[in-house]
């Protein structure tokens, strides 16, 4: 379930406010500055499709996001419990960083867990399967696909090269609790 809980950032234990209410985290990320919407992701895709046919099944909203954002290409991301070096890849998008451009992404399949560090607080956006999520450029963020991550995302990208994250050396990441996707739906 596409969940956002609000904390304060010298507090992690003890949310502000925690919402699966799809109008209310639209509306509380809009006045952010975020961008969050819901597509409709009910194309069943074979556990063996490739990129092209990701790309292929969601062309339409992929075009007018690229139209109306000015996104230049899309690609695909499928990590699953089979993909190598499971670990090292979480541990690469954990530590808080910027871009010089939006993040945005789509989750087709499976969930995870974006931290945007705005000013005294950190959102945190549990994404599912509908969810596009765009994060403005030069936004201190940073992503938790969980321990037994399981998801498919297009990612946008307004330079051809795709993004670049530099780290802003804070260690805030360090002290909010890991992403588990089993306590994400109990809660």
């Amino acid at each position: 379930m596409s969940d956002l809980t609000v904390y304060l950032e010298s507090d992690a234990r003890r949310p502000e406010l925690r919402t699966s209410d799809a109008a209310l985290i639209t509306a509380h990320l809009a006045h952010a500055g975020i961008l969050y919407e819901r597509w409709s992701a009910d194309t069943l895709l074979p556990a063996d499709s490739d990129a092209d046919a990701v790309l292929h099944a969601y062309a339409v909203p992929i075009e007018r996001l690229k139209r109306a954002r000015r996104f230049l290409t899309a690609d695909v991301v499928r990590v699953t419990p089979q993909t190598d070096g499971i670990a090292a890849l979480r541990a690469k998008f954990l530590d808080e960083h910027t871009h010089d451009e939006d993040e945005a992404r789509f989750f087709v399949e499976g969930t995870g867990a974006f931290y945007i560090h705005l000013k005294a607080r950190v959102f945190r956006v549990v994404c599912e399967a509908g969810d596009l999520l765009s994060i403005p450029a030069g936004t201190p963020h940073w992503f938790d696909m969980g321990p037994k991550p399981c998801f498919t995302t297009i990612r946008f990208f307004g330079r051809p090269d795709g993004w670049v994250a530099t780290l802003t050396g804070d260690a805030i990441a360090a002290r909010f609790p890991p992403f588990e996707p089993e306590a994400a739906q109990a809660a």
